[in-house]
């Protein structure tokens, strides 16, 4: 893939003293907007490399690392994809999208963590329950929570993996969905989350002693028809785990999106899905982009992956002994598997497409002026 034009860290260093005067975020937003603005630059310092062919000289900075980043999520995409498909049941599986209606928005700006936590909650009591009702066995999922829709707004929605599969009260595993070509009844899987997860709110705000203030927002969120889309089986584990890869690792845009950033503002590419997923462009001011980046800044520690049911850790000698993978594999550097899966040679020199580089030198940090001190710990 080409080197884009314009970067996230474009923005943050043209719009980002303006952005935090106007929208004081917080500490933990300022750190990770530092991180990605510093990503692959001096300030993280390096390595100098050598080719053993050519002997041209090539410096390599670090990578900031930090899972917010558009340049750091590749590699870290291929590899859960590749460590699924070898920890995975070796049955068809489905993909079901859980979707809260904008009107609770308000409502998660509160706190999201509470709110998404609870989110995964409501997600994974629904799957359970409608296992346990309609194949009497607790199927399992992985989960992967998003936050964002194409323009940048709050958006949020949880993706799942679920397998044809159960674990029954006997203690043996047991197909489900045989012949079907919806897991569940998705009506009937729409009011079920609805009611879980509106019981969770209701009783957070009225422990809060907030729900006067959000009546409307929980009346209107009554009166919405909630989302959850669910796809038929994809058929074999690769293709489905393939497919939902493109979403793990994901950020709120990726570098390639954005096609112009000028002194006011920064334009990039969407998929309008109102209008039958055409592509477009729109354009948002330097401020506004960064506040609805920031939006989708988890809380710190949050995990936004999670293994349910028989995809859970204490199943996970069970799957090896479905699987018969116990084979003991030899262990690659992160160089090797990168090569291995995407083709890509790191160490192949950009000059003459030869020799690899050698590193001989480590090149140090670049310690930042002690006026910006007051901006990490605003």
């Amino acid at each position: 893939m080409s080197r884009p034009k314009h970067e996230v860290a474009e923005v943050i260093e043209r719009f980002g003293e303006r952005f935090i005067e106007i929208h004081q975020p917080n500490g933990y937003q300022l750190r990770v907007l530092g991180a990605l603005s510093k990503c692959r630059t001096s300030a993280l310092g390096g390595h100098k490399y050598r080719c053993d062919h050519c002997g041209s000289d090539q410096i390599s900075y670090n990578s900031c690392r930090n899972r917010h980043c558009p340049k750091c999520q590749g590699s870290n995409q291929t590899f859960w994809v590749e460590d699924r498909i070898n920890n995975a049941y070796p049955v068809s599986h489905y993909h079901i999208v859980f979707t809260v209606p904008e009107a609770l928005h308000g409502i998660c700006m509160l706190d999201s963590k509470w709110f998404y936590n609870h989110l995964f909650t409501a997600v994974w009591d629904t799957l359970r329950s409608f296992g346990y009702s309609h194949y009497g066995a607790e199927s399992g999922a992985i989960c992967v929570l998003h936050t964002w829709g194409q323009n940048l707004s709050l958006h949020p929605h949880i993706h799942c993996i679920v397998p044809s599969l159960g674990y029954t009260l006997r203690g043996k595993m047991k197909h489900i969905g045989k012949q079907r070509k919806y897991l569940y009844p998705i009506t009937q899987l729409s009011k079920k989350f609805q009611g879980k997860f509106m019981a969770e709110i209701k009783g957070q705000l009225l422990k809060s002693e907030i729900l006067s203030q959000y009546r409307s927002s929980i009346k209107k969120a009554w009166s919405t028809p909630w989302v959850v889309h669910c796809e038929p089986s994809l058929g074999k584990v690769e293709h489905v785990v393939g497919y939902l890869g493109q979403y793990i690792h994901r950020v709120a845009i990726s570098n390639h999106r954005i096609v112009e950033v000028n002194n006011q503002q920064v334009r990039f590419i969407l998929k309008d899905n109102r209008d039958q997923g055409k592509v477009k462009t729109t354009t948002l001011t330097g401020e506004e982009f960064l506040r609805r980046f920031c939006l989708h800044i988890l809380p710190s520690g949050f995990v936004k992956i999670r293994y349910y049911g028989i995809y859970s850790t204490r199943f996970r000698t069970t799957i090896l002994n479905v699987k018969q993978k116990m084979t003991i594999k030899p262990k690659e550097t992160s160089i090797e598997r990168i090569f291995r899966l995407m083709g890509i040679d790191v160490r192949q020199c950009p000059c003459c497409k030869v020799g690899h580089l050698v590193p001989v030198a480590t090149v140090p940090r670049i310690r930042p002026p002690p006026v910006q001190v007051h901006l990490v710990t605003y």
